[in-house]
């Protein structure tokens, strides 16, 4: 069995990578240990007087293909073995997007629901304000991700800006529009999963006009997931669920609806009309989409084999135990993994990236005509490896992924 430490499974994941491109011996131990880490204390003075100390992290795993990037969590169970894997499937992600940057992740440890606004913001710039020697953008580029947001990400540019003595836009993504972001950006991560599932719908002959979704996670993504998923496609959200709770109607749920209790509640348990459901219960739903949507290892070797889904869209990062996916690939789930299927946020975030370079700004329609393009193009990349490995769909991610960064670190002459 899998250690539920998350850094390991990724771990194990490159290692059985490493075994079907037959990789090269050292660049697979270069590979499985990230680059560089910064553990630092934030100070941060609370609004009673007080100085509670918060402890943070930033890692950057790999960037023989560009400066690494990767979002910041705030969550009070951050640990640095998640920000590890996360920003070394980050930096298989911006691969496999053929993206020219490598993986990085950052977290404090908080819970940024029992903070102030200013208490917030006051960590906010204290985390740019230690990091700032360590990020850039050309160096190391965050973004927002678990219970960071666009003002966060403003706060911490500001701060950074007055280190520097001067504007620096491009330090971080998902800004807010009138300070260097992206149109698009907001929905990006689910959009692009969304046209993944597009694509997975037209290989397996599944309409998606008629298909039922079950979303597992009602934050950013999930919500986008199922309004885009309601909009653009006319699919059913039989049910959605967050950290308190879920809901399920065999008829369909309004995803606006069901935002609007959300906002007014805290949850979107208790949405009139709706049955309640447990998460672990929605999982094992009879739909044709599962979207997990929250956080890691909520699929593994105990209830996979309970998964009815013909398609399994990994909207969150790492949710599938390598125990669950080999069940799931002998019941002919088909798997878009994490890596693959949210990438839509760090290949908008890219966009940002390259839009505050050469200050000139994107209509929304060309960030999602370029985003489509993108994650078409990976899709099939994927599933081509995949038919011709005779491989997973995450093994196939990773075939591609990483012989994408192998071949940068040897051209690099770093092997």
């Amino acid at each position: 069995m899998t250690s539920g430490n998350p850094f390991e499974i990724a771990q194990r994941q490159l290692d059985d990578c490493a075994r079907i491109l037959d990789l090269d011996p050292g660049v697979h131990a270069i590979l499985r240990q990230p680059m560089r880490e910064m553990h630092l204390a934030l100070p941060v003075r609370m609004d009673d007087g007080s100085v509670q100390v918060f402890p943070a992290y930033r890692v950057q795993y790999n960037d023989a293909k560009g400066p690494t990037k990767g979002g910041i969590r705030f969550h009070p169970e951050e640990t640095i073995d998640t920000v590890r894997a996360l920003a070394a499937w980050m930096t298989w992600k911006c691969a496999l997007l053929d993206l020219p940057l490598g993986g990085g992740k950052g977290g404090v440890i908080c819970n940024p629901k029992s903070l102030s606004r200013n208490e917030l913001e006051r960590l906010s710039r204290a985390y740019a304000r230690a990091f700032a020697p360590f990020i850039g953008p050309d160096v190391d580029v965050p973004a927002p991700d678990v219970y960071t947001n666009p003002q966060i990400m403003a706060w911490m540019m500001d701060e950074y800006s007055k280190v520097l003595h001067k504007n620096a836009f491009g330090v971080l993504t998902g800004k807010p529009l009138c300070v260097g972001g992206s149109a698009g950006r907001g929905d990006a991560t689910a959009r692009g999963g969304l046209i993944t599932i597009r694509e997975a719908a037209g290989i397996l002959g599944l309409d998606l006009s008629r298909a039922r979704i079950a979303i597992q996670g009602y934050g950013n993504a999930g919500y986008y997931a199922a309004a885009l998923a309601r909009s653009e496609f006319g699919s059913t959200i039989v049910a959605v669920s967050d950290s308190r709770g879920g809901v399920y109607h065999p008829t369909g749920i309004d995803p606006d609806v069901a935002l609007a209790h959300k906002q007014a509640t805290g949850s979107v348990a208790g949405l009139p009309g709706a049955q309640p459901i447990a998460n672990g219960d929605l999982l094992e739903l009879d739909v044709d989409v599962l979207i997990p949507a929250a956080l890691e290892q909520v699929i593994t070797g105990e209830n996979a084999g309970r998964v009815k889904a013909r398609i399994l869209a990994e909207l969150a990062n790492g949710p599938t135990t390598p125990e669950a996916d080999e069940i799931l690939d002998a019941n002919g789930v088909h798997v878009i993994p994490d890596f693959l299927c949210n990438a839509g946020g760090v290949t908008v975030s890219y966009f940002e990236m390259v839009q505050n370079n050469a200050m000139f700004y994107w209509e929304e329609g060309e960030v999602h005509q370029r985003l489509d393009q993108r994650m078409t193009l990976a899709y099939h990349r994927v599933l081509e490896a995949a038919q011709r490995y005779g491989v997973t769909m995450r093994q196939a991610a990773y075939a591609v992924a990483v012989s994408t960064v192998a071949e940068a670190m040897q051209l690099r002459g770093w092997v």
